[in-house]
């Protein structure tokens, strides 16, 4: 069975982004997905001079397992001072230190989020430019503005971005079954 992973750009325990992807990872059908929640997988601040005195941390390394085996990703992100939050740039370096390309040409729906007007939008304009160096095929890309008004008791209530999103996951989910 084909496997999609969800993550969410923040490690807050109450993380808007890690809701939007799992809601959105929800949403595939013959597809088993796994939701990473970066708490699970904490990493010390990179810096090339700790990778050179102690290598690549154990996490950095089980993070980067869970990306070579998944099939595609659902990427939801938080925007802090509009660009990536500190713990998902983080996890970036570090992965992007043990194989550049860590994203291995899969498809990737690329999401973001806030509680304001914009969505995210100025942290996602950078990911559509950063992550296909890196290997990521986008099949979409979305910004869900004021998240406390589209999302509530776990479902997108807005019906534009609801029917907006859906049909991303379609194209998603044929481009992980079909190839």
């Amino acid at each position: 069975m084909k496997q999609v992973l969800t993550l969410g750009g923040s490690n807050s325990v109450n993380s808007i982004s890690k809701q939007l992807a799992e809601f959105s990872g929800s949403k595939l059908s013959e597809i088993n997905v796994v939701n990473i929640d970066l708490n699970d997988y904490e990493l010390p601040l990179f810096s090339v001079d700790l990778e050179a005195k102690k290598g690549y941390p154990e996490n950095a390394l089980a993070l980067h397992e869970v990306f070579q085996r998944s099939d595609g990703f659902i990427i939801a992100l938080a925007e802090h001072n509009g660009a990536y939050s500190a713990v998902f740039k983080n996890m970036f370096d570090w992965l992007s230190r043990i194989e550049a390309s860590f994203f291995y040409n899969k498809p990737l729906l690329l999401l973001s989020t806030s509680p304001g007007a914009r969505g995210g939008q100025s942290v996602l304009e950078i990911a559509l430019s950063r992550f296909p160096r890196h290997g990521a095929e986008i099949i979409g890309s979305l910004s869900i503005p004021s998240f406390e008004d589209n999302f509530k008791d776990g479902q997108l209530v807005d019906p534009e971005l609801l029917e907006t999103l859906e049909g991303m996951i379609k194209d998603f989910q044929n481009k992980i079954i079909d190839g």
